[in-house]
């Protein structure tokens, strides 16, 4: 069973995706900077020259759109999962990466597979199946928002369209899946009423003291005259100007 954890808002939800955005765009920036193309140390499938992708790729782009295209997904589900999953938070990111680069090494046509839409699946696939597995009303609804902001990625781990890496995204699906099996997470307390405790007597409670045994409300009695308070109404008048001068 999983230790249940309150949700608090801290640094890191604010830290992890500033730095994975800060990353990818500095080294973008350094690339345009410098004019060098740093695409050869993306993925390189199936030679060990391109293993080193696996820990470089994501942080690479072909262009400013490339880039732009995965620089809010990854902001927005990196802090999701900072806040709703703080503790597997690193270890998500990590295993992602590393797994989900190793298995494009392994499937990927022979071409340099660059980007961070590999982690933006990982991710994506990891918080839809880990809040549907885990069965909390929170994390199930965060899944079903997933789902209505990023339903559409679940086309592109086909390959329906020239120029893109349909393999790092399928690999990333399933990579996140993997880790929503097998990794253990705190999850919030489920509030529990008053009502749902053991000692809780009905005749006792404050509420339940405004409806008889058959479930009528029962209106307040009308107050006495001792009990109304003593009311005193004042009005005043303001002479016109016609006639303060009569």
């Amino acid at each position: 069973m999983t230790e249940e954890r309150n949700l608090e808002f801290t640094t890191q939800v604010v830290l992890i995706p500033m730095l994975a955005i800060l990353s990818i765009w500095i080294v973008f920036w350094f690339e345009v900077k410098f004019n060098v193309n740093l695409n050869e140390y993306g993925i390189y499938p199936r030679t060990f020259k391109g293993l080193r992708g696996v820990l470089f790729s994501p942080f690479l782009h072909g262009s400013l759109d490339h880039l732009y295209n995965n620089s809010l997904p990854l902001v927005i589900l990196s802090g999701a999962l900072a806040y709703f999953y703080r503790n597997a938070t690193l270890k998500v990111l990590l295993l992602g990466i590393l797994f989900s680069g190793f298995l494009t090494w392994c499937i990927g046509r022979s071409s340099y597979h660059i980007g961070a839409s590999g982690l933006i699946y990982v991710l994506a696939s990891f918080i839809f199946f880990k809040g549907i597995f885990t069965k909390h009303y929170r994390l199930v609804a965060l899944s079903l928002l997933v789902v209505f902001i990023y339903g559409g990625l679940l086309w592109y781990i086909l390959p329906i369209e020239e120029g893109i890496s349909w393999e790092g995204h399928l690999a990333g699906f399933l990579t996140g899946l993997g880790l929503a099996l097998t990794t253990k997470t705190f999850l919030p307390p489920v509030p529990k009423y008053a009502w749902e405790n053991e000692d809780f007597s009905e005749e006792e409670d404050e509420f339940m003291k405004q409806f008889d045994e058959e479930g009528n409300f029962i209106e307040n009695k009308e107050l006495s005259e001792e009990d109304t308070p003593n009311l005193q109404i004042r009005y005043h008048y303001k002479k016109s100007k016609g006639e303060e001068s009569d």
